[in-house]
């Protein structure tokens, strides 16, 4: 499978976020600048661990609790910042 480069990966995410959370504000509303946890009600600490195995299905990943950090989820840019700078550890991250 492809790497997704940074576009792809921001969309990608954002998509999941908005599925996974139910959110039903329009896409282009969620920038990478978007505030995430305390700021969107449904990202409540059940809404992180919904949106972390959904992004670990979608991507094919295994996030162990020691990477995991808060900074990730404090702006929609943070949290795709973070996948991307694992999947440049990993050199792959399927979509």
């Amino acid at each position: 499978m492809m790497p997704l480069d940074d576009d792809a990966l921001f969309l990608a995410v954002r998509e999941t976020l908005i599925e996974t959370l139910g959110l039903v504000m329009p896409a282009r509303e969620l920038t990478a600048a978007t505030p995430l946890f305390g700021s969107l009600p449904e990202l409540d600490s059940m809404g992180v661990v919904l949106l972390l195995t959904a992004l670990e299905d979608r991507f094919d990943l295994l996030l162990s609790d020691e990477e995991i950090d808060a900074q990730w989820f404090s702006t929609l840019g943070n949290l795709v910042a973070a996948l991307a700078a694992r999947r440049d550890r990993a050199g792959v991250l399927p979509h």
